[in-house]
């Protein structure tokens, strides 16, 4: 018997110079991507960071001037937790990681280099060469979702989705090569990932990984391996709780949040009888737990709008598109006397998305090179790695069909753990955008592992741990077998493209927009003639691009190409095609030279108001009252920009707050709100209307009833539906409405003539009042209600309050002048940051220990590549 002796290790600057190099290109790709960033001096305009900006800016002037966290902010929503808007948890060491792995670069910059680098570390783990490591990092780094969401300004969701591989990685290691390394590289990964705090993005990793080790399970019985399997799971699972560890005082307090938040379960029995702006749908009516169906699944992909992971025009791109002056439609709006000065800018937002979601700003196209390689890893990747990444894909395309496939997903909706929790469940294609390119790049590995094995090109050099496995030089059946497998997947994905051309010759292009449209006396026929030539000239832009890929296996197979240019051409190919679809997206267009800050400049309105100096008042913009936070930067605003406001507030809005708008609007008296009056509503901005061409207008409100005051009457009711109800004609400045049932009361007449009550001093979360009364007083505070954290205190001694008017506070006051306060002391942020800080620490401990064991162990000689493709 010939024993194989084991390669000699080469010297540690050897191994390590392949990949410093492939971080350097890396960083030359993120660069040159984002060059006006960085060598022009501009920003990236995305508007849900600006909307961040204005909701986070009272608790970072209050960090930045006592360095101090604000817990609570009052600029949105009338005041809410700052849980999930600017709260920094001390304890979280992890931080200096990632400012480690992404060298100080911008925002954005760094989330499409750390991308790259997590990719290409999947792809190393797995025992890839590094230049195969670089084309599955371009594979996963530049799919357009994750340029996509760059340009919206979903910056967490892009770092959540960059951490990803690193999970990946971890859980391959683990199983099928290292299960001490492999646990250590899946904590860090997962801990990164979740630090990223965006949990949508966390919960669908985690069902891959769920698939993965169903999967696994199956396989280990079956080939009577269980012991080891579980021995490996409990060792992630021992990982999964210093990662949740780390991450604990954000969970923890995200958790205890979202109880009051809209993803929480309603008191209400019914919904609002209105359909106002903000549907009651996304309220949760009749005592639901988590979103209601209708709004979670709002943006669901189309069935047939799938295929735009190989075509991305097939549905026009993003619902807002660009045009050229030689389009049908430019030719239309030309003959129409559109000046051509004008024509260009014009053409520049053209609706050109006819698919089946409300908007989008583009679709989720993961490649044609990469849905050819997919397709070839179905045929040749060993059957337990492509039954889970075929899984999770079709898993993945189900969810985001949404109400498209409601036999499914109604199911998982209301059974599955946490699924109700999140909105927009096209999001969960980022599972096949994981799943996809991860067997894409096995199956590139596989073919071009295939001919090396069988008779290397003169001259090229194989995997040491590969030619350790090969043993005797294999015949040309294998290299015959995988030419037919190469030719299958061109012809599959091919046929597809085929059909999607057809599909365009019976398609009609409209859109739902389009009956608007036709009133303008638009050129609909142009411009859906316009949306087909798009459909079709993706069509042949992909069938190129797969063409192309299928010819660079096929002339490797036929010994015309050496392993390194086949890989290198196919690294080529998938850049060429994903930063060409990506710069539809994210150009030059898409930055500007004003900061973030910088765009935060106070109009005369705000100018007007802010002369007010005064500790605390509202103010409510009607421009979009309930979707910008800009109000926020400047005032403590009655609406706001957050996809997890306080429940109750919401349920306010739709039960009393929309319908008393819209008596603002017929009447033009702010007063005739009581409910938001009793939110201390100061000032109305009034939007300009340029058909009346009147500017915009700031309006005082005289029924605004302060900060507290002292009622006569408390009005006691026994439910929440009847407490809300009762708003519609209570007058907040004489009575309070409470519900006796969670907040027993043995006095309900409170006469206390000469009796005052004022604000003395003002901070996020803590509000100081004098309190003036000759007798025992009822006073209500016009300050959001929020059980787990406020503490009442009078002259120093804690006492107890209640909830009074569905949404504030209340408390008897004793007869006698009186220092009344109100802090924000929530202990779950004290006992998280604890945890984080000591789950942080073991996890430097890990990296350390995983880091010195990877420098003074050899190489095994072999790789998860073998294990997945043999």
């Amino acid at each position: 018997m010939t024993t194989l002796s084991r390669p000699a290790a080469a010297p540690l600057w050897q191994r390590v110079l392949p990949h410093l190099l492939a971080i350097l290109f890396f960083l030359v790709l993120a660069a040159v991507y984002f060059s006006p960033i960085l060598f022009d001096g501009k920003t990236l305009a995305q508007h849900d960071i600006v909307q961040f900006t204005g909701g986070a800016h009272e608790a970072a002037e209050w960090r930045a001037k006592t360095g101090q966290e604000a817990l609570w902010t009052n600029s949105m929503f009338s005041g809410m937790p700052t849980y999930l808007i600017s709260t920094r948890f001390p304890g979280d060491l992890s931080i200096y990681l990632h400012n480690l792995f992404t060298l100080g670069l911008p925002a954005v910059v760094a989330n499409l280099f750390l991308a790259l680098v997590c990719g290409y570390a999947l792809f190393v783990a797995l025992g890839l060469r590094p230049l195969l490591a670089v084309v599955g990092a371009i594979a996963l780094g530049f799919t357009s979702y994750n340029i996509v969401i760059l340009a919206a300004g979903h910056n967490t969701k892009s770092l959540a989705l960059a951490y990803a591989p690193l999970v990946l990685a971890g859980l391959l290691v683990t199983f099928r090569r290292n299960m001490w390394l492999g646990a250590a590289l899946f904590t860090l990964g997962l801990a990164m990932n979740i630090r990223a705090n965006h949990l949508q993005i966390t919960y669908y990793l985690l069902l891959l990984v769920l698939i993965f080790g169903v999967v696994e399970l199956i396989f280990a019985v079956r080939e009577n391996r269980l012991p080891d399997m579980l021995r490996r799971t409990g060792l992630l699972a021992l990982g999964a709780v210093v990662a949740v560890g780390v991450s604990f005082g954000r969970l923890y307090i995200t958790e205890e949040y979202g109880k009051y938040s809209i993803r929480g379960k309603s008191e209400l029995t019914k919904s609002a009888p209105t359909a106002p702006g903000q549907p009651a749908a996304a309220t949760g009516g009749e005592g639901g737990s988590g979103l209601e169906r209708d709004y979670a699944f709002g943006w669901s992909y189309g069935v047939g709008e799938t295929i735009t992971l190989l075509v991305p025009n097939f549905y026009g791109g993003a619902s807002q598109g660009k045009l050229s002056d030689n389009s049908e439609t430019g030719k239309a709006l030309a003959a129409a006397g559109v000046p051509p000065v004008q024509l260009s800018d014009y053409l520049a937002q053209m609706p050109l998305y006819w698919g089946d979601q409300p908007s989008t700003s583009g679709p989720v196209y993961v490649g044609a090179v990469v849905c050819f390689l997919f397709v070839l890893g179905l045929l040749i990747a060993d059957r337990r790695t492509r039954i889970w990444l075929l899984a999770g894909t079709i898993l993945s395309i189900m969810l985001a069909w949404g109400k498209n496939f409601e036999v499914f997903n109604n199911l998982m909706f209301d059974f599955f753990p946490g699924y109700n929790k999140f909105r927009s469940v096209s999001m969960s294609l980022v599972i096949a955008q994981l799943a996809m390119p991860l067997l894409a790049v096995l199956a590139l590995a596989r073919v071009l592992r295939t001919r090396s094995m069988a008779a290397p090109v003169a001259g090229s050099s194989m995997h040491p741990s590969l030619a350790a496995l090969a043993g005797k030089p294999a015949d040309d059946a294998d290299t015959t077998h995988t030419k037919r497998k190469v030719l299958l997947a061109l012809g599959i994905t091919a046929g597809i493209c085929a059909l999607a051309f057809l599909a365009s010759l019976v398609s009609d292009f409209a859109a739902p927009v389009d009956a608007q449209l036709q009133q303008q006396g638009f050129p609909l026929d142009a411009l859906r003639a316009d949306r087909a030539s798009l459909l079709r000239a993706d069509v042949f832009r992909s069938l190129v691009f797969i063409a192309l890929a299928g010819g660079v296996l096929w002339f490797y197979l036929q010994r015309k190409l050496s392993v390194s240019m086949a890989a290198a051409l196919i690294g080529l190919l998938t850049l060429v095609d994903l930063w060409g679809v990506d710069k539809r997206y994210l150009n030059d267009a898409n930055f500007q030279r004003e900061t973030v800050v910088e765009q935060f400049v106070p109009s005369p309105s705000d100018q007007q108001i802010l002369q007010d100096k005064d500790l605390s008042y509202r103010v409510l913009n009607l421009t979009s009252p309930f979707r910008e936070a800009n109000t926020s930067y400047f005032h403590k605003s009655i609406g706001g920009y957050h996809g997890a406001k306080l429940r109750r507030y919401q349920e306010l809005y739709d039960w009393q707050m929309e319908p008393q708008l819209q008596q603002i609007f017929k009447q033009s008296k702010p007063e005739a709100a009581p409910v938001l009056n009793m939110l201390n509503m100061r000032y109305l901005i009034i939007p300009a209307n340029e058909q009346a061409k009147q500017p915009e207008q700031v309006v005082r409100n005289p029924g605004a009833l302060g900060n507290a005051w002292f009622v006569q009457e408390v009005q006691k009711v026994q439910s929440p539906d009847q407490e809300i109800q009762s708003l519609s004609a209570l007058n907040p400045a004489t009575t309070a409405v409470v519900d006796a049932s969670k907040f027993p009361l043995n006095k309900t007449s409170f006469a206390a003539p000469g009796s005052t009550i004022a604000l003395t001093a003002y901070e996020p979360d803590k509000l100081t009042y004098r309190a003036n009364t000759t007798q025992e007083a009822f006073a209500v505070f016009s300050e959001i209600y929020y059980k787990d954290g406020w503490n009442a205190y009078l002259d120093g001694k804690q006492v107890p309050y209640v909830r009074a008017n569905y949404v504030l506070r209340a408390m008897q006051v004793p007869a006698g002048t009186h220092t009344i306060e109100f802090r924000f002391e929530p202990k779950e942020y004290a006992l998280g940051n604890t945890i984080s800080m000591v789950s942080s620490i073991v996890l430097f401990a890990l990296m350390v220990a995983a880091l010195y064991y990877a420098i003074k162990h050899r190489p095994e000689p072999h790789s998860v590549q073998d294990t997945m493709l043999a």
